[in-house]
């Protein structure tokens, strides 16, 4: 067996023999593909899909660990290689800085350099800043870094005393309006609609969300809901911006789609207009951000919004092995709800490893001490601290682990701190490398240093670089641990570039500066589950896996507690070799013994009974490609098809184009008057309730409230006619239909009785 870290390096390049490999473990420098047929080499047929359907509206879901973001980068490369997308044209976007710099690093190595890639954010920003003197007038307010101080101004003049936890909460909540597009007047009704467990009284909240947007107008700044916000308005009330921003881009990508807010899903169909140019790319089972605003509905619904979509689904998963992806596949086999019938059953590509590990300690402390021992063998058998990851709930969990570690002399770095080249080390050591390179003839320094890498440890050891690493934790272990990872960049680089220069790296680096492309640190990771969506490791430890944590012990609803499963999915599926989970029966030592592992591992781990029956995903489990539109002819043509132009939903009241979601399901304004059958509507809800009893899922899941109002408005006379509704499918009319039409019928107590 391979030692922990190592991959493997098959000797033919074909998909089927192991060419297509997770990115995290191919080459670091590759060499530039030399045409566009060479971008497609080393993808696997559905792959391939992807990166050859060029044209019209295309969806792909894509399950943990199946190279989605191979897939959208090869199909970008390859339309701009091919000479069918202009790079100026594309407009990328995603949820995280580190993952659009990660996708226009893959981009410059494909051969793909001027694609935009970017956050919706900073998109959003550079469109605003560029049309705010001409839309608006003037200089675009300043962007204030972190809003909870302007929180705390406004809580003051409302005379609102909150504590630290209630402050970060009231702001979770004004950013959760924001994004949903809630203003105060209605952030009660729209909380209590949604269910949130708001920090103090909802009228409370409402009063401090008013007066945080006062006391912004007053300082002339805003803030990064701002941003979207401004942009949209920008958009839908100037033609003429909208016309400029269109002619710019006409192709879009959007990576992580189960995740767009209602919000971002507006700026996305603004910037659209009425073409549909448009791939997206997601997974619903890993929806584990419903706090911020994000929902999958806008993913599950995609194929009713575009009948003619092309459908790829991603299950072949080269991440991890047959043993991790059994666990992961046995987690969602229990799942209920709309995702869940959504979800992908993947299939390990990767030879079998061990068992997942499931050790139970009597204390938080000892668990800590347990992991960290556990850890130190693991480096010591030479497993790259890199390629470890120790994830858990709360980041409160963290200092424990950081101590642990620590005490035993195991380096770590910490997620979701400082972006690598804003590290103020960093740019000084990047300052002292381009004086170097400039002028290294006359630095005594360098007169030792024979090659790249030596070059590199000579400037850097000036920087606080030494070969070992200083004792300890804190600041000085961190800068350490900044500079060694530039002095192994350095190293990856002159074995892969024969003859580089001080000069070459240079550029290199400034090229990853400019796409936030950051190097490995060396160093065990901590972080959150949250903070580790994207992200992978050889070895993982789930630590805290018990009741209470996961699921956490303010998940009440369904909702909250399938979501709390989806982010243990996600904690799983980042592991490719070894994964440990472990639980304490107390939280310090001596404590009462009274906390029991997560109920998501009942019928999972040995000994702990039989698990639920599994649920089939909704339209089968496998990979595969549902096609769309296609055009005739063979040749290239056949794998670019271009789509005849949808007629676009209008209100059925006033004509108006509907783009949003819930307006396209009722086919009318939200604002305009209904004209519902009050009778049928309550009917259908009565009915709606029982059924969800019966099936032991949440009402929506039978169907949505907007769906029994649009049902009830209509009041269909035949499956034909209530197929036409948005929101009942081909598997609800099915499964529903006699009983909905009977209802609309006017026929009492249908479905109701136990026997009927």
């Amino acid at each position: 067996m391979r030692a922990c870290g190592q991959p493997n390096h098959p000797s033919r390049e074909t998909w089927q023999h192991g060419g297509v490999t997770a990115a995290t473990h191919s080459t670091l420098f590759p060499q530039v593909p030399d045409s566009a047929d060479a971008v497609l080499e080393g993808l696997d047929p559905e792959q391939r899909e992807v990166a050859t359907a060029l044209r019209g509206p295309v969806c792909v879901l894509a399950g943990a660990g199946t190279g989605k973001t191979r897939a959208i980068t090869h199909r970008i490369a390859y339309g701009v290689r091919a000479g069918i997308l202009q790079p100026s044209s594309v407009l990328a976007v995603t949820f995280t800085n580190r993952a659009a710099g990660e996708m226009r690093g893959r981009l410059r190595q494909l051969g793909a350099s001027g694609v935009q890639a970017r956050t919706f954010h900073s998109a959003a920003l550079r469109q605003l800043q560029y049309f705010w003197p001409k839309a608006i007038g003037g200089s675009l307010p300043r962007l204030v870094d972190r809003k909870i101080q302007l929180v705390a101004d406004a809580a003051a003049a409302c005379r609102i005393r909150l504590d630290r936890g209630e402050l970060r909460d009231a702001t979770a909540e004004i950013e959760w309006s924001k994004v949903t597009q809630t203003v105060p007047a209605d952030y009660a009704p729209a909380a209590a609609r949604a269910g949130r467990e708001t920090p103090r009284d909802p009228a409370e909240i409402a009063q401090l969300y008013a007066a945080y947007e006062d006391l912004k107008r007053a300082r002339s700044v805003i803030d990064f809901e701002d941003v979207l916000l401004l942009t949209v308005a920008v958009l839908q009330d100037r033609h003429d911006v909208a016309q400029q921003v269109r002619a710019q881009y006409q192709h879009f990508v959007v990576d992580e789609y189960q995740d767009v807010s209602p919000l971002q899903q507006r700026l996305l169909e603004l910037w659209l207009g009425d073409r549909d140019d448009l791939c997206v790319v997601g997974d619903a089972s890993q929806t584990i951000y419903s706090f911020t605003g994000a929902t999958p509905d806008h993913l599950l619904d995609f194929r009713g919004r575009h009948p003619g979509a092309t459908v790829v689904k991603l299950v072949r998963d080269y991440r991890s092995t047959p043993q991790v992806v059994h666990l992961a596949n046995g987690l969602l086999a229990q799942a209920r709800g709309r995702a869940a019938d959504h979800r992908l059953e993947l299939v390990s590509q990767r030879p079998a490893g061990p068992e997942p590990v499931y050790t139970e300690y009597t204390d938080e402390p000892a668990e800590a001490e347990g992991a960290a021992r556990r850890i130190r063998e693991l480096i010591d058998a030479g497993v790259p601290a890199a390629e470890i990851a120790v994830l858990f709930r709360t980041n409160s969990q963290s200092e424990t682990y950081e101590q642990a570690l620590a005490d035993i002399g195991v380096p770590y770095q910490l997620r979701g701190a400082e972006r690598f080249f804003d590290r103020p080390e960093v740019r000084k050591a990047g300052s002292a490398l381009r004086a170097a390179a400039r002028f290294g003839g006359n630095d005594s320094l360098l007169d030792e240093a024979v090659d790249l890498p030596s070059q590199v440890r000579a400037v850097l050891s000036g920087e606080g670089w030494t070969t070992q690493p200083p004792a300890g934790s804190g600041a000085v272990r961190e800068r350490w641990e900044s500079l060694a990872a530039l002095v192994s960049l350095a190293q990856d680089f002159a074995a892969a570039r024969a003859g580089a220069t001080l000069s070459d790296l240079v550029v290199e680096l400034d090229e990853r500066a400019g796409a936030q492309h950051a190097p490995t640190v060396q160093g065990v990771t901590l972080a959150s589950l949250h903070s580790a969506k994207g992200l992978e490791w050889d070895v993982v430890f789930l630590v805290g896996v018990a009741e209470g944590m996961m699921p956490i012990t303010y998940a009440k609803t369904d909702e909250q507690i399938e979501e709390e499963r989806r982010l243990l999915y996600v904690g799983v599926t980042r592991a490719r070799e070894h994964l440990h989970l472990s639980w304490a029966l107390a939280r310090s030592p001596g404590g009462r013994p009274s906390r029991r592992p997560s109920r998501f591992l009942k019928g999972l781990r040995p000994g702990s009974g039989t698990a639920a029956a599994g649920r089939t995903a909704a339209g089968g489990a496998g990979g595969g490609v549902e096609r769309g539109f296609r055009g005739g002819g063979g040749g290239a043509a056949a794998t670019v098809p271009r789509r005849a132009r949808r007629t676009p939903a209008r209100c059925r009241v006033c004509g108006r184009t509907l783009t949003d979601a819930g307006e396209m399901k009722l086919m009318r304004c939200e604002g305009c008057p209904s004209d519902m059958d009050e009778g049928v509507y309550a009917r259908l809800c009565e009915w709606r309730a029982v059924q969800a009893e019966r099936s032991g899922q949440p009402a929506f899941c039978v169907f949505t409230d907007k769906t029994l109002v649009a049902i009830a408005e209509s009041v269909p006379e035949d499956e034909r006619d209530l197929a036409r509704i948005p929101g009942v499918g081909a598997r609800k009319l099915n499964r529903y239909g006699t009983e909905v039409l009977a209802i609309c019928a006017g026929q009492e107590g249908v479905g109701l009785d136990e026997d009927g």
